[in-house]
């Protein structure tokens, strides 16, 4: 008797958009920096992003600043590794725009910012965001002498204040707690920071380690919603990015917000490899799968490297991994899925659902969220009822 084939896996319904609002592009995997956390693969590896892959990137760019705006984001590696010329020659690539704007920001650990630095950030108009942990002993922010790195990323951030050039950060959080938001948020306010993000460190790449057990998520997340609430001079990018959430359940929208696309976010490597979606996966390779990436830009154009997406193995597993979790997940339409990366780390597929990244940083957030909320109504009633 002959044996049938096993049935094919269906095709997933998630689907990635055909254009992105958000490149990613490195402009070289070294960093000057070892931090205890970090999961890149090649932080020590000094190579650059010649000109040629620049300008296949640039061209797509071009092309979709037609119909939406294009930010360029530089993230490394420490993209000031690069050096001041050759970055700058890099950024030379890019159009202005033709509808809409291109506009470009850095992602940077703030230890190499110098007046020239300064100069071009405001010449060109970029963006900058500084990667830096906060107040306290014990950083796992440190150089490659294994000392403390934030002194320096301190001095970067002076220089950009000396400039008038406004700063976001995203701090690396290793034991959440209520006394550990408060210190944060404290912090980066009397620093001026405009924006802060806040990563609960992630068993991702090369790193191993996760929050620790006696850590608290969801107070750490209750106390900074209330410290933002308090003091709203400093957005925290986590937490509003929850309330659009809720917002749109109230709305009635989120449903719809649901069933959009995919927005890729795709990350060109320093070699012109493209990884169209989760960009946490740039430089590593699955057994079963091989690279994750589609392709080199050079060959096939950003835009072809994401058309080519969903026929590539690994993308149609993290695709079949989304619709996996709109199936399990009450609060779909306000992870959209996760990150490909956390699962991929974490289990060994992309297409499992929960991680530790998803409880830890939306689901015990939104339990934060709801907790405050709880908090302020009791007060509430209280007064109402003296």
């Amino acid at each position: 008797m002959k044996r049938s084939s096993p049935p094919s896996p269906p095709e997933p319904t998630a689907r990635l958009a055909r254009t992105g609002s958000l490149v990613l592009l490195q402009p070289t995997p070294l960093c000057n920096l070892d931090c205890s956390y970090c999961y890149l693969p090649a932080r020590g590896l000094a190579r650059f992003m010649s000109h040629d892959v620049a300008d296949a990137v640039a061209r797509t760019v071009d092309s979709w600043s037609t119909h939406h705006p294009v930010k360029v984001l530089w993230h490394g590696g420490e993209p000031l590794a690069t050096g001041l010329s050759r970055l700058r020659g890099l950024l030379d690539r890019f159009p202005e725009g033709r509808a809409h704007p291109v506009r470009h920001a850095v992602q940077t650990n703030a230890t190499l910012i110098d007046e020239a630095w300064c100069r071009l950030f405001v010449e060109r108009g970029i963006e900058v965001s500084v990667s830096v942990d906060g107040p306290g002993p014990g950083s796992g922010r440190l150089d490659r002498g294994g000392r403390d790195a934030t002194g320096r990323a301190l001095r970067g951030i002076g220089l950009l204040r000396d400039h008038g050039i406004a700063f976001g950060a995203i701090a690396v959080v290793t034991d959440p707690s209520p006394r550990r938001a408060a210190e944060l948020h404290r912090w980066f306010a009397r620093l001026g920071c405009r924006v802060l993000g806040v990563n609960l460190v992630e068993r991702k790449g090369v790193n191993s380690r996760t929050v620790r057990d006696d850590g608290d998520p969801a107070e750490f997340w209750a106390e900074l919603a209330a410290l933002g609430r308090a003091d709203p001079g400093m957005s925290l990018r986590d937490v509003e990015h929850a309330h659009r959430y809720i917002r749109a359940e109230l709305a009635g929208r989120a449903d719809r917000l649901a069933d959009r696309p995919v927005d890729p976010l795709p990350m060109v490597t320093w070699d012109g490899q493209v990884v169209p979606m989760s960009p946490d996966l740039a430089g590593f390779s699955s057994p079963r799968h091989g690279p994750f990436t589609t392709g080199d830009v050079r060959e096939h154009g950003l835009a072809g490297c994401l058309a080519r997406a969903a026929a590539t193995g690994w993308v149609a597993e993290a695709l079949a991994g989304i619709d996996a979790c709109r199936a399990a997940c009450d609060l779909f339409a306000y992870c959209r899925g996760g990150q490909a990366a956390n699962k991929y780390f974490e289990t060994g597929r992309l297409d499992t659902t929960e991680t530790h990244f998803c409880r830890n940083s939306r689901k015990l957030l939104m339990e934060g969220l709801i907790r405050d909320a709880e908090r302020v109504a009791a007060r509430a009633r209280e007064h109402h009822g003296s």
